[in-house]
């Protein structure tokens, strides 16, 4: 990212809400994750994609093999990954302890969103998440 802030488009982000309010009704809740994609600085859609991680209530772990097919498509498409996004279904979205920890994309954008509707983007620097602020 080049810019300090993300701005979302309407259908993206209602798609985006959707996507984590569905994770948080599952029996356990689990959290939800997927791909950004757009152009510049703005979010134009999201690519869902399963959560493999061996707690999904707590954790999330993009497929390996899912997320390599859907970026391969947003670039077809003449869009750019712009990032990542989770939820977390029953804490704030802010990054935790694992997320810093198992984060791998430095320069990406990792959206964080809550089912009530709260959301935070940060820029992973390789040693920080950097906020940005969220525009619509």
């Amino acid at each position: 990212m080049t810019s300090s802030k993300l701005t979302l488009e309407p259908n993206a982000r209602e798609e985006l809400l959707d996507h984590v309010r569905e994770g948080a009704s599952r029996d356990p809740p689990a959290e939800v994750c997927g791909i950004l994609a757009g152009t510049g600085n703005t979010l134009s859609r999201i690519l869902p994609v399963s959560n493999v991680a061996d707690e999904p209530r707590v954790a999330y772990e993009l497929d390996p093999q899912e997320t390599l097919t859907k970026i391969e498509s947003v670039e077809e498409s003449g869009d750019s990954v712009l990032g990542f996004y989770h939820s977390h279904p029953e804490s704030a979205p802010v990054p935790s302890a694992t997320d810093r920890e198992q984060a791998s994309w430095p320069g990406y954008v990792y959206l964080i969103c809550s089912p009530d509707g709260r959301m935070n983007a940060y820029e992973w620097t390789a040693d920080v998440f950097e906020p940005l602020e969220i525009s619509r």
